[in-house]
């Protein structure tokens, strides 16, 4: 369904891939890995068509439905079910069917004709069974009946993500390939996915840091090592993937430490026949055979680098920097925030719990100004420096590259000092250069947490600050938080960090209930 015959892709001047030949088949349920900024995302990017190769060919025979991390705006007027129906263009069957009705009531002669094409048209595309199919696979991913008419602009982030993978899952048998599916998902509609993935008639291409999903839906696993710019291609399960890495990785482990063994005792006898005239060139040769026999064995396989986050040292503030009086917003006729209240003292701990939709992300964009309330105000209190980290990473311009973006951010420190953050990032010579628009959403999150890393905040705004994020990089994160001695309001489905955070207080979208933070509160957290 897709071939790929000598492809070679590029990141700038870095060469991610080089002269890869593979296929996914339609039995192919393939997890493609690597350490962030490997280039899982811009190999997905070609596979759908989206970026060309600099080399090599790509061939993609039947449909292929994409899930980009950050999908592209749709047309905010455009109902959720229309937006889903659109990936069969059966929205524009149902539209014409409506007109032809609308035209009948109102006595068209030419009404009754122009109903009946619309109607072949729409069961031609699936009718009303590919109409109940979207509203099985909308609930499935917790879109709720309530949202289906809603206009795509009333939505919050998290909700257009769902109404986008919805219109993938859609869309006509093909190949799936799917960036980071789980973001913004409960674990109900989590275990969901596993389910539908699981019995996929087409083939799958999915990147995802949920271990779980992977062991649930894998049969092969495609790694791609940065080191080599290859494409490593194991015909194994998720489990047996990793067991066989490992027992790999103890194998080369082995004969490293048996051959720099052999090879340091015949550095030791060269060392000493060395001292004799007549057996000094004996010593060479048999330094050199120590030599050779190390280069002969495959080295342990290179660590992955992981991002060294420390977030800001709060600058000085009074008792209470923020608090929020009475916030109401709407978005049309959808009320998404009624009257909220909020202290947030100096070093305290706040999450923010609700479902999808429930305004989470709203409240945060309007305490760190991105938005404005109907009604109520923000109040900034004596010595506020804020930091805001964005679910979606609409704190970054595209435009600008990543240096560019920390000096948008941190206009005060000199280049060596940017260079010295960016480089704990994991952002270092030709990748500095390289725009925003074309990172990663692990590469993203990592620029938008240096630019917090370099201010001296004294409250934090974190949306979701472990989405897209590998093992390692996350624990680095949780680990900032929890040493973070500023105050924190953090959205997130996530509940480690919500454990790393150790709230004292809890907030409860939509009905704005403040509480003490208790152990009952935790069930919540995943369904955030």
């Amino acid at each position: 369904m897709i071939t790929l015959r000598g492809v070679e892709l590029r990141a700038g001047a870095r060469t991610l891939l080089a002269d890869v030949s593979a296929h996914v088949s339609a039995a192919d349920r393939i997890g493609l890995v690597g350490r962030n900024g490997a280039g899982k995302t811009t190999l997905l990017r070609a596979l759908a068509g989206a970026a060309a190769p600099a080399a090599g060919t790509i061939t993609r025979t039947g449909p292929a439905g994409y899930l980009p991390q950050d999908p592209a705006a749709a047309d905010p007027a455009q109902s959720v079910t229309g937006r889903i129906l659109s990936a069969r263009r059966l929205d524009e069957a149902v539209r014409a069917l409506r007109a032809a009705e609308d035209a009948m009531a109102s006595g068209d002669a030419g009404a009754l004709d122009r109903y009946a094409r619309a109607e072949a048209e729409f069961v031609a595309r699936g009718g009303y069974a590919a109409e109940a199919e979207a509203a099985r696979i909308a609930a499935g991913l917790g879109i709720g009946d309530r949202l289906l008419a809603q206009p795509l602009g009333t939505l919050s982030g998290g909700q257009r993500r769902r109404v986008e993978l919805a219109r993938v899952l859609f869309g006509e048998d093909g190949v799936l390939l799917l960036d980071e599916p789980t973001n913004h998902l409960d674990a109900d509609s989590v275990t969901w996915l596993r389910g539908f993935l699981a019995s996929h008639a087409g083939g799958l291409v999915l990147i995802s840091h949920d271990t779980g999903l992977l062991a649930a839906t894998v049969n092969r696993v495609w790694r791609i090592d940065p080191d080599a710019a290859s494409l490593e291609v194991h015909n194994t399960g998720w489990d047996t993937y990793l067991a066989d890495a490992d027992a790999e990785e103890r194998r080369r482990a082995r004969l490293r430490a048996a051959a720099e063994r052999k090879a340091a005792a015949l550095h030791a006898q060269a060392d000493r026949m060395r001292a004799r005239s007549s057996t000094a060139t004996r010593a060479k040769d048999m330094a050199r055979r120590a030599d050779r026999m190390l280069a002969a064995v495959e080295p342990a396989r290179r660590a992955e680098r992981v991002a060294r986050i420390r977030l800001p040292e709060p600058a000085p503030s009074g008792r209470t920097p923020l608090g929020a009086i009475s916030l109401t917003r709407s978005y049309g006729d959808l009320r998404v925030l009624s009257g909220v209240d909020l202290a947030v003292d100096r070093g305290s701990r706040l999450v923010v719990l609700g479902l999808n939709g429930a305004g989470k992300t709203t409240l945060l964009k309007i305490l760190a100004g991105r938005e404005r309330p109907d009604s109520g105000r923000v109040v900034h209190g004596h010595g506020l420096r804020l930091g805001y980290f964005a679910q979606e990473h609409d704190t970054l311009d595209p435009a600008l590259s990543v240096a560019s973006n920390l000096a948008a951010a941190a206009p005060h420190l000199s280049d060596a000092e940017a260079r010295g953050i960016l480089g704990s990032f994991l952002f270092s010579g030709d990748d500095t250069d390289k725009p925003a628009g074309v990172l990663s959403g692990g590469e993203k999150t990592r620029l938008a947490l240096a630019g917090l890393v370099a201010s001296s905040a004294n409250v934090l705004l974190l949306d979701e600050p472990t989405n897209n994020l590998d093992p390692e990089s996350r624990a680095e994160v949780l680990r900032a938080v929890a040493g973070y001695r500023g105050a924190i309001v953090m959205v997130t489905h996530d509940p480690a960090a919500v454990e790393a955070l150790r709230p004292d207080r809890v907030l409860v979208l939509p009905d704005a209930t403040e509480d003490l933070w208790t152990p009952d509160y935790a069930d919540l957290v995943t369904l955030a």
